[in-house]
Formats: C-alpha cells, sequence, structure tokens
C-alpha cells in the first residue's frame, strides 16, 4: 500500500497534516476543510486543549518532561491549531500573562539551591522553553503579535559565534546545566531553529497569518533577513558538527549515539527525527553531506512499505498511536516522510 494512502486512513490530525504537508493541498481544498474540522472534534485533540490550559502554571521541573503542558501545546501547534479555535483563547492569555522584562515567555519552575537557583517557585525562562512558548505563539497565528516579536527578538539576540548557549532569566541566578560555560547546547540550538525555521517556511507552508521575525522600524527588511540567517546557520553549524562527530563532542551531556537514533515520537527531546525534521526546513542546509547523511540513518529504518515503527516512546503519550514499539505509526510515518522529502 502506497504509504500516503495509509496516512489518509487514519486519525483525522495525521489525515489534516498529510494533505497539507505531503499532498500539498491548499487549507481551503474540501478534504482539508474537512480533516481539519474532525481533528478538532477528535476526543484526544480536545483533551489535550484542556490538560493545556494548565500553563503556565504547572510547574516545570525537568525540561525533559514529556507531559508537560509545553509539550503539549507544542504538539498542538505542530498539528496546525489556531489562536481562534475552540478553547485556545485561554491558554493564549494565560501565556501572556507572564512576559519577562527581557521578552521571553515564563513558565513556573523551582531550580535548587545547589544548582545556582532560588530553591522557591518563581515564574522565569530558559532557553531550553522559552522559544517553544515563542514557537507555539507564531505558529498560531499570532507572530505579529508586539509581545510575540519582543520575546523572539530577544531569543534570537542570544546567539554566538557558535550558536546559543545555555542561558536563563535573572529570576534562575547563576543556574545553567551540566557543561562548560562557552559551549552552545545543542537542546537549545534546536529548539531555537525550529522557531527560526518559521521563517523560511512561512511561505509554502504555513497558512495566512505566518510570522514576520523582528519586524521593528529600526530594522531594515534585509538586515532582519541576515540576522535570522546568521542565527539559524551558527545554529544549524551546531548540530551538525555534535552529528559529525558524535564520538568526541558532547557538549552539556548531549550524545547522538545509540538513544539519540531511536525514532520517537512526538518531537519532544533531543533525538534524530527532531532534528531531521528542524533541519530540513532550512533549504540551504538540504545538501549538506552531514544532514544527509542523517537523513539515510533515518530512511534506512523504513519498512518494506516506507511505514517507520517506533523503536522508544514517551509514557506520558502512551495513549497515542506512536506511544507504542510494535506496528507502524502514522504520526512517525508522516514526519519522517515530511522531513526526507524536503531533501528531494
Amino acid at each position: 500500500m502506497n504509504p500516503t494512502t495509509w496516512l489518509l486512513e487514519g486519525p483525522a490530525w495525521v489525515q489534516y497534516r498529510a494533505r497539507v504537508d505531503l499532498l500539498k493541498q491548499n487549507e481551503n481544498h474540501p478534504d482539508v476543510i474537512a480533516a481539519r474540522k474532525t481533528m478538532l472534534a477528535d476526543p484526544q485533540i480536545k483533551a489535550l486543549i484542556k490538560s493545556a490550559t494548565k500553563l503556565p502554571t504547572t510547574i516545570l521541573t525537568s525540561h525533559k518532561s514529556a507531559g508537560h503542558p509545553i509539550r503539549q501545546l507544542v504538539f498542538l501547534a505542530d498539528l496546525g491549531l489556531r489562536a481562534d479555535d475552540p478553547g485556545m483563547k485561554p491558554i493564549i492569555a494565560r501565556i501572556f500573562q507572564h512576559q519577562s522584562v527581557e521578552g521571553p515567555f515564563q513558565s513556573l519552575m523551582n531550580i535548587p539551591k545547589h544548582f545556582g537557583g532560588s530553591g522557591k517557585d518563581e515564574f522565569a525562562w530558559a532557553l531550553c522553553d522559552a522559544p517553544l512558548l515563542a514557537y507555539a505563539l507564531a505558529r498560531f497565528g499570532l507572530g505579529d503579535d508586539a509581545r510575540v516579536q519582543r520575546a523572539i527578538q530577544h531569543l534570537v539576540g542570544l546567539v554566538r559565534a557558535n550558536g546559543f548557549p545555555c542561558a536563563v532569566s535573572k529570576e534562575l541566578g547563576k543556574f545553567r546545566g551540566p557543561g562548560r560555560k562557552d559551549d552552545p547546547c545543542p537542546y537549545a540550538n534546536l529548539v531555537m531553529l525550529k522557531l527560526l525555521g518559521l521563517s523560511f517556511r512561512a511561505k509554502r507552508e504555513i497558512p495566512p497569518a505566518e510570522p514576520r521575525f523582528l519586524d521593528t522600524k529600526t530594522v531594515s527588511r534585509n538586515d532582519k533577513r541576515a540576522g535570522l540567517r546568521r542565527a539559524s546557520r551558527a545554529a544549524a553549524e551546531t548540530l551538525l558538527n555534535v552529528w559529525a562527530h558524535s564520538r568526541e563532542q558532547h557538549p552539556y551531556v548531549f550524545y547522538t549515539g545509540t538513544d539519540f537514533r531511536k525514532l520517537k515520537a512526538p518531537l519532544v527531546w533531543y533525538d534524530i527525527v527532531n532534528v531531521l525534521d528542524t533541519l530540513t526546513q532550512f533549504p540551504f542546509l538540504r545538501k549538506d553531506a552531514r544532514l544527509i547523511e542523517m537523513a539515510e540513518c533515518v530512511r534506512a529504518q523504513a519498512d518494506a512499505d516506507g511505514r517507520f515503527t517506533p523503536e522508544s516512546v514517551w509514557q506520558a503519550w502512551g495513549d497515542w498511536e506512536f506511544g507504542q514499539k510494535k506496528i507502524p505509526s502514522r504520526w512517525l510515518t508522516l514526519i519522517a516522510r515530511r522531513a526526507l522529502a524536503r531533501l528531494k
């Protein structure tokens, strides 16, 4: 069976993205409209929206927490939900209530004193979560909102010659991850690229209200584009170098070994599917030998019908069709095939 035909037999949220991402059908196409309407009525999607209303007051104890409302919010954004969809306005309003003085949106955190924090519950931000909130808001169609623009400007401004560092807000004191201060953080670079990738995808893949990043009166359009491109290249180079030198380079204890290469969904942490899906969004990277090698590593794991089976799962997503390791997953297959198709 053609894998796309198989995808179109799956849940409405898989059908919707398959039609838009793989078949390149317009949002106004009757089949796309029907799939999206059914998606919004899906009990799993409605439950996820309800759970995401816990943002941003659910404490973030680990940036790897797959069940945290931030992860749920990003999944909803990846599916293609919008700010005016049922249940979304309260979530967005709560995020906007907690914007830092610097610009990034905050989450409730508690960093112990022995890690450099205060040991108290407090609203703060770190470069391993703040870009995801900005990304979700932009995907929901709010990329031109001045508050989102302010968050993005600050985050992009943190880039260094070797990519994005481990950076946190002033509330978190001296806290930083387990690595050398001058090293880039692979996960921070990944989530920043996810955010930056929206500007490169806007013309083809994002519905009408795409974000126009760094839209200020004092910066010329060419300068904005150049700044985004420089930040994107620096972050991408970090990820590709860590991949190419996987035996020697493990900044902030991030590895690209066996566990990294296991196929996994949804896109939560630093793994090969998430990195490949993110990097392939940038046209200037698509002939990079390191990226092609990564893509071939994923491609080799398809079955005879071009489908992909999870090799690792997030327990928090065990009720979803990708939350098992026994049979091919439509969502994982869609993500993998979409990323691989970008390289053709």
